[in-house]
């Protein structure tokens, strides 16, 4: 009988230290010590998890209680402040998003508890205008529990930095719209090298939590193009269909991400393309668009997103990929519009060309949903 006790005790006792074995590998996902390798224990876990919440589907809830911080937050570009600019509504700034699945809740944002994960650790933004949108949002929504005194915003060549001192914590922006490298050579023509990207890279080195985009610099019109030629290797072209460069360009990125980081101290999460409209679709909306009914009148998966999946498929890497083009589709009341400046009277009515903005989105807004997500990815550890 006594060795019966024996056996269920010591049985017992192993299961009990295997959970807190567990739990603790669990945690090393961003912690990255030297001595610790837990990546293949750590990856062979995640890859058994099917407890994923999945916040792609969901629908726009109006909440008074947002936004999460005030519009006149001191880091906010003058483009993006659009009740500082004259916009008469706030309602674009009360929506917060709801995921279908009953199990799976997004959580409110809480800066402490997000400085607290990243204490003594950089988390990055890197890509374009969108991204730096992206960023500024992050920044005004862990700013205002950081003393004056507490807090600064550096700069290094195309990248900003917001430090939190007394969490040792950077907030970081990297001006990498294309990731692969943009040069002008002799001749005065502009390049774009499909197979080069440590330029833009070396920046991106020793940083804990990288947040990645690209797509719309890729399908700028002729006209509107920031480059003359594109190479490859060796060869020089002219022309190139746009998602053929896209794909080499991100393939480019993909084989830098797995020679250079470290799964284990480094985590990386790309964000899908932030929709854009036409002038006259984002003048003067003050709603969301109501969810799409049926599968026929879902909105086309964008191509640079189709591409995207088919680069990640295939990288051995764990990337999270942080898919908002659905959800921001139907924000057509976020952009700026004509209050991406202050504007006079008669101009708020004037919705052509460049005056109109449907790219950007107006802070507070969109984006602070974007980085509720961002938060919840750092925080819960949810990897796909």
């Amino acid at each position: 009988m006594a060795t019966s006790n024996t056996f269920f005790f010591l049985l017992s006792l192993c299961l009990i230290l295997s959970k807190e074995a567990l739990s603790q590998l669990d945690e090393l996902w961003l912690v990255g010590d030297e001595d610790d390798d837990p990546l293949n224990a750590l990856q062979t876990r995640h890859e058994r998890r099917e407890e994923q919440c999945d916040y792609l589907v969901g629908k726009w809830t109006y909440d008074e209680t947002y936004p999460l911080y005030d519009s006149n937050c001191p880091y906010l570009s003058s483009t993006l402040s659009c009740q500082r600019n004259g916009r008469p509504d706030s309602y674009y700034q009360k929506w917060r998003w709801t995921p279908k699945a009953k199990a799976c809740s997004l959580p409110r944002f809480d800066a402490l508890k997000f400085l607290g994960k990243m204490r003594k650790k950089r988390i990055m933004l890197v890509g374009d205008s969108i991204m730096r949108n992206q960023w500024e949002s992050l920044v005004c929504l862990v700013q205002s529990v950081i003393p004056t005194h507490r807090k600064k915003v550096t700069y290094n060549g195309p990248t900003m930095s917001f430090h939190c001192l007394d969490f040792e914590t950077s907030i970081e922006f990297c001006w990498a719209p294309l990731l692969v490298e943009l040069k002008k050579e002799d001749n005065r023509k502009r390049v774009l090298h499909l197979d080069s990207i440590e330029d833009n890279a070396r920046y991106w080195r020793g940083v804990n939590v990288l947040v990645f985009d690209s797509a719309h610099w890729w399908t700028h019109s002729q006209k509107r193009n920031s480059w003359d030629y594109y190479k490859d290797g060796n060869k020089l072209f002219k022309a190139m269909a746009p998602m053929v460069a896209y794909e080499r360009g991100l393939t480019t990125w993909a084989k830098w991400v797995e020679v250079n980081l470290d799964p284990s101290k480094t985590k990386v999460i790309f964000r899908t393309l932030s929709p854009r409209e036409s002038g006259e679709k984002c003048f003067n909306q003050r709603h969301p668009l109501p969810s799409f009914a049926s599968s026929s009148s879902k909105p086309d998966v964008p191509q640079q997103s189709r591409v995207l999946n088919k680069v990640l498929k295939r990288m051995k890497y764990r990337v999270y990929l942080h898919d908002i083009t659905t959800m921001s589709a139907y924000r057509r009341d976020g952009h700026p519009s004509v209050f991406k400046r202050a504007m006079r009277g008669e101009e708020k009515h004037h919705i052509s060309g460049p005056t109109s903005d449907c790219s950007h989105w107006c802070l507070p807004g969109v984006p602070d949903i974007w980085n509720e997500m961002l938060s919840s990815i750092v925080l819960t550890k949810v990897v796909s």
